[in-house]
C-alpha cells in the first residue's frame, strides 16, 4: 500500500474508535431517565412525533422510520414546517421526540412550545442538561460530551451516531417489551429480500394439490402427477390424512408392472411435510436438505397445499 493508501485507513480507523468510545459512553450513562423515556412512549395512546433540524433531522428521520417498523406508530415532522401550519400533525396524544446536539436550536423553539402548551410529552435529547430542550423536556436524555471525530469539534460525527445508537436502543427496547415477532415484522416489510425471507409456507403454498386415494389405479395417479405438474401425488387414506407420497424415485421402483399396482403399494409412506406456518425459508431448508423439490403442507395430518422449490425462487426467499 502507498503511504496515501496508509493515511487514509488511519484516518478512518481513528475515527471509528472515537465513535465506538462515544458509543461505550453512552451505554455506560444510561439511567432511569431512559426507563422512563420507554414508559412514556408505551404510554402514549397516539404517535411518536420524531423532530430534529440539520443532521439531528436526518437522524430522527430514520429513528422515525426503525420505531414505525418495529410497531411503534412514529412519523417526522421538520420544525421549520411545523412551525408554518405542520403543528396540526402534533396531538394531545401523541410523544413528542426531539433531538438537538446543542439543545438550542432556533427552529425547534415552535414545536417545543406547543408540546407545553397542550401538555404533549417531550422526551428531548441533547449533550447540555441546561439548554433549553432539556430544561423543558419531561424526560430529558443527555448525550455525552464525547469528542467528535472530525477533529475539529464543529463536524457532528460521533454525537449523530450516538443519537442513531439511542434512537435504535429505544425502539429495539418498545419492541422487546411488545414481543414484536418475525410475523409482525413481516406485516409491516411485505416487499424485497426481507419480506421474503420472512414469508410463510402458507403464502406461497398452492392449495390445488395433486392428491389420490390410497385404492387408485398407478394410471389414475400418472394422470394426475402429469395433470398437477409438480412431479408427485399425495396418497390420502380413508380418513383424508396424507399417508404417503409418489415421486420419480418410486415410479422407477416399480417399473415393472407399475400400472397393475395401486398407490399405497406405490408410494413412499410417512413423507416429510411442513406446517403451512412455518417460514417458506426453513421449508427451503428442509428441500435443501432432503433433496427434494416439493413440501406438502399439512395440518393435523390433512393436506392443505404444497409448496415446490420454484414457487420459493420466484419469490426471492433463496
Amino acid at each position: 500500500m502507498t503511504s496515501s493508501t496508509t493515511d487514509y485507513i488511519a484516518t478512518a480507523r481513528r475515527v471509528i474508535e472515537i465513535e465506538a468510545e462515544g458509543l461505550a459512553q453512552l451505554a455506560e450513562g444510561l439511567n432511569g431517565t431512559f426507563v422512563a423515556a420507554v414508559e412514556t412512549i408505551l404510554k402514549a395512546r397516539g404517535r411518536v412525533i420524531v423532530s430534529g433540524m440539520g443532521k439531528s433531522g436526518h437522524v430522527g428521520r430514520k429513528i422515525a422510520a426503525t420505531l414505525a417498523s418495529t410497531g411503534t406508530p412514529a412519523q417526522f415532522v421538520h420544525p421549520a414546517e411545523a412551525s408554518h401550519g405542520d403543528l396540526g400533525m402534533v396531538t394531545p396524544d401523541d410523544v413528542a421526540l426531539v433531538l438537538s446536539n446543542s439543545g438550542e436550536t432556533p427552529e425547534l423553539a415552535d414545536l417545543i412550545a406547543h408540546t407545553r402548551r397542550f401538555q404533549i410529552p417531550l422526551i428531548g435529547v441533547a449533550s447540555r442538561p441546561d439548554s433549553t430542550l432539556l430544561r423543558q423536556a419531561d424526560v430529558a436524555l443527555v448525550l455525552p460530551r464525547a469528542t467528535e471525530a472530525c477533529g475539529t469539534g464543529n463536524v457532528p460525527t460521533t454525537s449523530t451516531t450516538m443519537t442513531l445508537a439511542l434512537g435504535d436502543a429505544l425502539a429495539v427496547a418498545l419492541m422487546e417489551h411488545r414481543a414484536f415477532t418475525p410475523e409482525h415484522f413481516r406485516t409491516f416489510h411485505p416487499g424485497g429480500k426481507l419480506g421474503a425471507k420472512l414469508s410463510k409456507v402458507a403464502d406461497l403454498m398452492h392449495e390445488d394439490m395433486p392428491l389420490v386415494p390410497e385404492t387408485t389405479p398407478m394410471s389414475e395417479a400418472l394422470l394426475v402427477i402429469s395433470q398437477k405438474g409438480f412431479g408427485v401425488v399425495g396418497v390420502t387414506d380413508a380418513q383424508g390424512h396424507l399417508s404417503g407420497i409418489i415421486t420419480d424415485g418410486d415410479l422407477r421402483r416399480h417399473m415393472e408392472g407399475l400400472l397393475g399396482h395401486t398407490a399405497v403399494e406405490v408410494m413412499t409412506r410417512n413423507p416429510r411435510t411442513i406446517a403451512p406456518g412455518v417460514l417458506a425459508e426453513s421449508a427451503v431448508a428442509v428441500m435443501n436438505e432432503k433433496k427434494i423439490t416439493c413440501l406438502f403442507a399439512v395440518d393435523q395430518g390433512r393436506p392443505v397445499g404444497i409448496l415446490h422449490i420454484h414457487d420459493c425462487l420466484r419469490a426471492g426467499v433463496v
